[in-house]
């Protein structure tokens, strides 16, 4: 056997932990040479297999070959499971246990346990219990298996009521430790093993827990060094790296078996390896299987450490270290972490549902709850596990605090803050850059310093280490040099503002290094990070030589900087934004190649004190700064010269408590009338801030005393604080919050001035507190550079406000001062102060002595998107874009569609003030025009009688003022508005010949491209009006048509009148839609019909689409915004289908590149306002986004999705059920898709889809499995399933169908049986109906059959064939309309009405069928006017005859709100009649054609045969004079239900007289459109009406 190094751990008194590296020749001699068996089980899951086991059987033979003096060889035998933590549950056990039965497997049979935890857990509890105990072995591969769970004999396997409930103590043989394993491990899974590790350090070894802080880059690079020839396997080739590593792992297991040792059983001091574990374990519950256990215990590991900080044991330096020394190996540490929050699982964190999960905790003693609580690194502070209240708990987790108000408890408060953030900062930079070592005390621990830190040592710019049990930072400067971080590495800042600035100028020094592949250095943040600006300072440095590339936007992170260096000499600088741009040059000045002159510009420096604060710390650090003199006034000038030089750092430097998180606890003492000392903050100070008390706290009544190192505030009796007439704080910026704070409850009005620079803050803090005040009734005006705050009584302040903190410590901290003492202020995101106060709310209780509570924020609104935050019931539409784009002709059509009323507001402008807007505002100015129209908008919005069911249609100009687009942004929460957009060039045309308004007085374009953003900020629709002033007559009536077809299906849509929502998705009907797969859908357009046959939606693949300007670029690509609102434009000219938008990322097979999550929700955010019908949204997209996405859906839908392309999920596994429980949370529809292997996946997805869907109220569920052996889901599943079709390009996914072959498939299986449909009357031989049913039953792939029934009257033929078992329907024509009428079962509205039937519906029934009478009559009718008149546009309307047809008419005509219609007959008793039968219509019989009562008639529909018409003047037929077509004044339509001839006198007539605005229609069309009816009311599917119009008219011109 090849020779082997180990190091053996003693456990239970015993060696039998072997630590070293490719140990598996060790291995196998040692097992059979130590636990003779006749035979050796090795179990592993698949992924371990693949790497390892191979090996384990060649070694394990070969040894057994080498036996010597055995007479029976032993067996060996090996047993694969599936990964992953579902195997860990009774069935996995008893998988196993079966497997050893079957294979006659003894008592003494030893079984290897080869894998992570979850094999070590379930293997153990196998070999605990397997005839009564068999011994065994743990060979982990995974870093936290081997330093956690193979140790100590722990075992067990899961319940759905939580991890590790069943098992026993089983203690191993041997545990193998073989290191070499780490090497195929991801990096992941290692960061997973070092968060027990690091847990084992922070209990017990304060040594090794600093060795873990400093080390961890040598960690890292330990498992990224692949060994070679076995290397490590003895001492002699073992390298550095791999002694680093083995001496992590040999001293946390050293650790963790003392313990196991001493308390076997965890009776107590096993307790402590458990730190973490009590919350991480209840996290885990939830999340798992995608956050791994250790990264669970790490963000247990800070929440538990914080419940010590509350109960006053641990300070805030030993959390601070603990937080950093996790983040540096790359886990989380709070469960705001985007790797836990963005999880849609992450909504069932909360703080009752943690708490319940707790309860089932081993550590517990009934109903206690007990934790590991940590006295300091390294230190716990009980030797087991100590109980803690539920409510100390539930502070911890709580995402909100809340203040009870009342006298400070520990009045007189004597207190220091935290070290100054700004001081802290500076102080980093200038050790890590100082030549020598600097011992730094009172360190800042915080965000801020803990990003700067990491920062520096990417860079490699200083190492960092502690003393004093963490109080003392000891930095060893790298002397100015610096390294680019390596290829793909960004330096990520979050919103360190300070860090950013600083660090930019950093990144100038760096210099390139053979060490490192990356050639520049990245910094970024997070989102509002990437808002705030940079730009005076990268242009400064970018002038000065820098290379500095902004990664997206510009004046904001990221940024790229080139290694080349600070050229120094003369910089210019715009300082009027921010006083750390001034130092982050001033800092980093003395190492430029040459000395630098730093001239700054651009007004009044911003926040003097702070620059004089850094030329202060740099002259204690070695360099001195000279500003210059004026040489003739002597007055200091902005001129800064630094020498060329290197910082030399001091032994030790001591930072200064925090002067703006001191003006808290003094406000406190103000506010409350109480008294507060501060130490280490007095008028010596090099922070401005500490001018707060004297300059503002004493003006407003308070009694102060300050020295040189404290101040001590005593406040007025409650109630009686003063407000300030005025004050500067320039000198103290970030103090005016707490200022505001207290100006809410003085006597007066404050108004605080030079704060303009607050407003690029963490968030903009002036609005903030204008805002926030505004929610407990306080009035503020906002000036240019600052706010004025009316003062109001304590008691009229609003209770209970949940004051929204942006994110901001500054904003939190300063309203926790108001909630001081106003009864249920609510303080949200109240983490925001770990930026510069980690432990403000645990000081406030401990060291001031006010309550604080937690509080859990009520959750999103999400579980669904209609309904939830669905506009206002029929709130009215408000239109807005620029003049020209079509708002009058839109809002009009909008207007007719919806049935409500239509308003233009230059027209009720002028109607108010009497004159038109072009006088109006030649005679006052624009600005007294905009005055008043954003008078009359407010108007308009507000009035009762116009803010419902009408369409406003707003000026141009609207969105000039920000008055009027507050309003506009107000009304668009509760209501629609509606950008109409029209091509630029189509509008110029238009405005150049436009003379009623006033002119712009400047280019068109300039006036669109400013106000272009205005209106998209303003509105939450757009709606694009492609109507051109160049079309032909043709082109004209087609796109009136689809305008007209367009206008009411948006409308109808986004006010919820109407949804186009698919009818088909209802319990018991089979849905689909159509993948588009086009990068273009432009070839689509003409065959959009026939792609679309038997579908109910269409599905807008928005990631497979592609400019035609980028065809050729390669790589991930993203459409851009515009094109992709031009595809959809396009579709919408075609169809009315609904839209499924669809952005599918690569990772759940699509081509949308992952993790660009801004961009796919701006597209989403696309399709929304432009009004799609339903927006795919996966469910691993963040959380926040998702909700955010569904507050604004309106009335469209949500899909909620989820792609295996891996084949590895299981439809029975726990996996796929919290997919669809998280899907169902805030999806309208569910959508799962798997890939099936075999057949039987196919049965499992029946089986989940059943039980899902037998659950009351339970989502329409998409299930289908992916491939060809998949595809009977496809055919089966009943909720818009995909589809497909010969035309396009390419399937959206594999397996994918047509929609007839579905069909087809349907009928095979008995689930789509025969029918056969029928046409009742007589005579029927030349009918078109056969050639229309039956080629649309055809072209749908469906198996129904059109016959011709004619009889002589409706006798026992007719009730046969409505009897028969396959009977579908039947039309019915002249003579048997009435006699039908008996033998059915219940009959329409319409066909009441009417009194007449033309359609017979089976309609199944639980037991049998029941027969339904229709009229489609008159919606062919209806359908013909609309398509040319529209709706609500018919002045009066004229019937010729009397009959059943003239009934449909008379019913068509009244339900489009015809306001008069003429009724000629010729015999005029008939024509009474049919007056008398329709009394609620307006209809006025005539005696004479052309004899008009009022207007003369633009619609007009003869229903008597056409032979008995003639324009002839003395023929004997019914003559039709000239004046019946006299109508002029806009769209008019002739229809005539004769359809023999095809052109009969009067649609000759019309075509010779009538002017261009008739069109005629001839009888067959309105045949085609109620046929159409016809065929979607017995199959519920639209007919594919070009294909079925072309066979019609086919067939009738050649019997004709």
């Amino acid at each position: 056997m090849a020779a082997t190094d180990v190091f053996k751990v003693s456990i239970l008194g015993k060696e039998s932990i072997h630590c070293g590296f490719h140990l598996i020749p060790h291995i196998a001699t040692t097992v059979l040479s130590t636990l003779p068996s006749s035979t050796y089980v090795l179990v592993t899951d698949t992924h371990v297999a693949n790497f390892h086991l191979t090996t384990f059987e060649e070694e394990f033979v070969a040894a057994i070959g080498r036996s010597e003096n055995v007479p029976t060889r032993p067996r060996f035998l090996s047993h694969v499971i599936l990964p992953g933590e579902t195997s860990k549950s009774r069935e996995g056990k008893a998988n196993i246990e079966d497997f050893l039965l079957l294979n006659k497997c003894t008592r003494d049979t030893v079984i290897l346990a080869l894998g992570g935890g979850v094999i070590g857990d379930l293997v153990g509890f196998v070999a605990a219990t397997f005839m009564r105990g068999v011994r065994f072995v743990q060979i982990p591969t995974t870093l936290l298996a081997m330093v956690d769970s193979s140790v100590g004999g722990k075992t067990a396997i899961d319940t759905p009521q939580g991890k590790n409930l069943i098992g026993a103590f089983w203690q191993p043989e041997y545990i193998f430790i073989d290191a070499a394993f780490l090497e195929t491990l991801p990096a992941r899974e290692f960061s997973n093993g070092m968060a027990e590790v690091v847990k084992t350090a922070a209990i017990w070894d304060e040594t090794e827990f600093a060795s873990l802080e400093s080390r961890y880059s040598e960690i890292f690079a330990a498992i990224q060094t692949p060994s070679r020839d076995y290397s490590g396997r003895t001492k002699a080739t073992r390298s550095s790296a791999q002694d680093i590593l083995l001496s992590v792992i040999v001293g946390s297991i050293s650790v963790k078996a003392h313990i196991v040792t001493i308390d076997e059983r965890e009776t107590g001091l096993r307790n402590l390896v458990n730190f973490g574990h009590t919350i991480g374990h209840a996290i885990e519950a939830v999340l798992t299987p995608t956050i791994l256990h250790g990264e669970c215990v790490s963000v247990g590991m800070i929440l538990e450490a914080e419940v010590s900080r509350q109960l006053g044991v641990l300070s805030q330096v030993g959390v601070g270290r603990l937080s950093r020394c996790l983040k540096s190996y790359n886990l989380p540490i709070s469960l705001s972490d985007p790797r836990i929050a963005n999880l849609p699982a992450s909504k069932f964190l909360t703080v009752d549902k943690l708490l319940d999960i707790m309860r089932v905790d081993k550590k517990n003693s009934g109903p206690e709850k007990k934790v590991v609580i940590l006295s300091k690194i390294g230190a716990t502070y009980e030797q087991k596990a100590t109980v803690v209240k539920d409510d100390v708990i539930a502070k911890t987790l709580s995402e909100a605090a809340r203040v009870v108000p009342g006298i400070p408890s520990k009045d007189p408060v004597r207190m220091a803050t935290p070290g100054s953030k700004s001081i802290s900062n500076r102080a980093l930079v200038l050790a890590a850059l100082g030549q020598g070592t600097c011992r730094l005390k009172n360190l800042l621990h915080s965000d801020d310093t803990a990003v700067m830190m990491a920062a520096l040592m990417e860079l490699k710019g200083a190492s960092f280490s502690w003393e004093d049990g963490g109080e003392t930072l000891v930095v060893q400067g790298g002397d100015g040099s610096l390294s680019v971080p390596p290829k793909g590495k960004e330096l990520y800042l979050g919103n360190a503002g300070t860090a950013a600035r600083f660090l930019t100028t950093v990144c100038t020094l760096v210099r390139s290094t053979s060490s490192s592949d990356g050639t520049t250095t990245v910094i970024t943040g997070n989102a509002r990070m990437k808002q705030r600006p940079i730009g005076p300072l990268v242009t400064a440095l970018q002038a000065n030589g820098a290379q500095i590339e902004y990664l997206e936007s510009q004046g904001c992170l990221p940024l790229s900087i080139a290694p080349n260096g600070l050229k120094g000499s003369r910089i210019q600088l715009a300082a009027s934004v921010s006083s750390q741009y001034v130092s982050s040059i001033l800092l980093c000045a003395p190492y430029a190649a040459e000395a630098v002159t730093l001239e700054l510009t651009g007004g009044q420096v911003i926040s003097q004190p702070y620059i004089d604060m850094t030329i202060a710390m740099m002259k204690t650090f070695g360099v001195d700064v000279i500003r210059r003199r004026d040489s003739e006034t002597n007055n200091l000038l902005d001129i800064y010269d630094i020498p060329k030089a290197a910082y030399t750092s001091p032994p030790a430097y001591a930072i200064e408590s925090d002067a703006s998180s001191a003006t808290y606890p003094l406000a406190i003492a103000a506010i409350t009338g109480t008294t507060c000392t501060i130490e280490n903050i007095g008028s010596a100070s090099l922070q401005g801030d500490a001018r707060f008390a004297k300059e503002v706290l004493e003006r407003m009544g308070c009694s102060v005393t300050q020295t040189e190192t404290e101040t001590t505030v005593t406040g007025p009796p409650i109630g009686s604080l003063q407000a300030i007439e005025e004050v500067d704080m320039e000198v103290m910026t970030d103090a005016f919050l707490t200022a505001t704070a207290l100006a809410a409850v003085a006597k007066g009005k404050t108004r605080i001035l030079g704060i303009a620079n607050q407003r690029v803050k963490e968030c903009n803090r002036i609005r903030a507190m204008i805002d926030q005040l505004a929610k407990f009734g306080v009035e503020t005006n906002e000036l240019d550079d600052g706010l004025e705050i009316i003062g109001r009584p304590i008691t009229e302040l609003k209770e209970g406000v949940s004051v929204h903190c942006y994110d901001d410590h500054r904003v939190a901290m300063a309203f926790s001062v108001l909630g001081s003492v106003i009864k249920g202020t609510i303080l949200e995101e109240k983490r925001c102060v770990e930026k510069t106060w980690p432990n403000w709310w645990d000081d406030l209780e401990n060291k001031i002595g006010l309550r604080v509570e937690g509080v859990e924020l009520p959750p999103s609104n999400a579980t669904s998107s209609v309904g939830a935050l669905s506009p206002e019931s029929a709130a009215s539409v408000v239109v807005v874009g620029m003049r020209g784009s079509g708002k009058t002709f839109i809002g009009q059509l909008a207007a007719s569609a919806l049935s409500w009323t239509f308003v233009d507001a230059d027209a009720y402008f002028e109607e108010k003030h009497q004159t038109g807007v072009r006088e109006f505002v030649h005679k006052n100015g624009w600005p007294a025009f905009r005055e008043a129209e954003t008078s009359l908008l407010k108007e308009l919005l507000t009035a009762d009688e116009k803010s419902t069911r009408h369409v406003i249609s707003l000026g141009g100009g609207i969105v000039e003022t920000e008055g009027a687009r507050q309003l506009l942004k107000d009304y668009a929460t509760k209501g629609p508005v509606v950008h109409v957009i029209r091509e630029i060039d189509e509008v110029v045309k238009y405005l150049g010949a436009e003379v009623s308004r006033p002119a712009y007085g400047e280019p068109i374009t300039d006036v669109f491209r400013r106000r272009e953003p205005w209106y998209k900020e303003c509105s939450n629709y757009e709606f694009v009006n492609w109507v051109t002033s160049e079309s032909s007559a043709s082109d004209e009536v087609t796109t009136r048509k689809t305008t007209r077809a367009e206008v009411e299906r948006f409308f109808k849509h986004i006010t919820g009148e109407s949804p186009n929502l698919a009818h088909n998705l209802a319990p018991g009907n089979r849905s689909y839609f159509l993948s588009l797969t086009y990068p273009d859908v432009t070839p689509a357009l003409p065959h959009i019909e026939e792609l679309t046959t038997g579908v109910d939606a269409i599905e807008l693949r928005v990631d497979l689409l592609r400019s035609p300007e980028d065809f050729d670029v390669v790589g991930k690509y993203i459409p851009p915004a515009t094109y992709v609102a031009e595809q959809i434009a396009l579709l919408r000219r075609s169809t009315t289908l609904p839209i499924v938008f669809t952005v599918r990322t690569a990772s759940q097979g699509g081509s949308f590149p992952d993790n660009a999550d801004d961009e796919a929700f701006e597209l989403l955010n696309l399709g929304l306002r432009m009004g799609v019908e339903y927006i795919d949204v996966e469910t691993s997209w963040p959380t926040k986004r998702i909700q955010g996405l569904v507050s604004r859906t309106g009335f469209s839908q949500i899909i909620a999705s989820w792609h295996d392309w891996s084949g590895k999920v299981q439809w029975s596994s726990g996996a796929v059920k919290e997919k669809y429980d998280a899907a169902k949370e805030f999806g309208d529809i569910v959508k799962i898709v798997g890939k099936a292997n075999r057949l039987e996946d196919n049965f499992e997805l029946f089986t989940f889809v059943k039980r899902v869907s037998s659950v009351p109220g339970a989502k329409p569920i998409i299930a289908i499995n992916m491939g060809t052996e998949g595809q009977m889901t496809r055919i089966l599943n009943t909720s818009f399933s995909p589809v497909s079709h010969p035309l396009l390009p390419n399937k959206a996914a594999p397996g994918q169908l047509s929609f007839p072959q579905i069909q087809q498939a349907l009928h095979l299986l008995g689930q789509l049986p025969s029918r056969r449909f029928f046409l009742f009357g007589t005579p029927i031989a030349h009918s078109m109906s056969p050639t229309l049913h039956n080629t649309a039953f055809s072209l749908l792939g469906l198996p129904y059959v059109y016959e011709l029934l004619e009889t002589k009257a409706v006798g026992e033929e007719i009730k046969a064939a409505l009897a028969s078992h396959d009977f579908g329907g039947a039309s019915v024509t002249i003579p048997f309309k009435l006699d039908i009428i008996p033998l059915l079962d219940e009959l329409s509205a319409a066909a009441q009405a009417i009194g007449a039937v033309n359609t017979v519906i089976a309609k199944p029934t639980d037991s049998s069928k029941i027969l339904y009478g229709d009229n489609t009559d008159w919606i062919g009718i209806r359908t013909s006017v609309v398509n040319i008149v529209g709706e609500g546009n018919i002045h009066s309307a004229l019937v010729i005859g009397a009959g059943g047809t003239a009934r449909a008419a008379l019913y068509a005509l009244t339900s489009l709100g015809a306001k008069k219609i003429y009724l000629f007959n010729r015999t005029k008793s008939k024509a009474q009649e049919l007056e008398a039968a329709f009394s609620n219509s307006a209809i006025e019989v005539i005696e004479e054609l052309g004899s008009w009562s009022s207007d003369p008639p633009n619609v007009i529909v003869s229903t008597v045969p056409a032979l008995a018409t003639t324009i002839e003047a003395h023929n004997t037929g019914l003559q039709i004079p000239v004046s019946v077509f006299n109508y002029r004044s806009g769209p008019a339509v002739v229809v005539d239900m004769a359809y023999k001839p095809a052109e009969t006198p009067l649609l000759q007539l019309a075509k010779r007289l009538g002017g261009d605005n008739w069109t005629t229609v001839p009888g067959v069309e309105v045949l085609l459109e109620q046929g159409y009816q016809q065929f979607k009311l017995w199959t519920g599917r639209a007919c594919p009406r070009k294909a079925v119009s072309s066979k019609v008219w086919e067939k009738y011109n050649a019997s004709v």
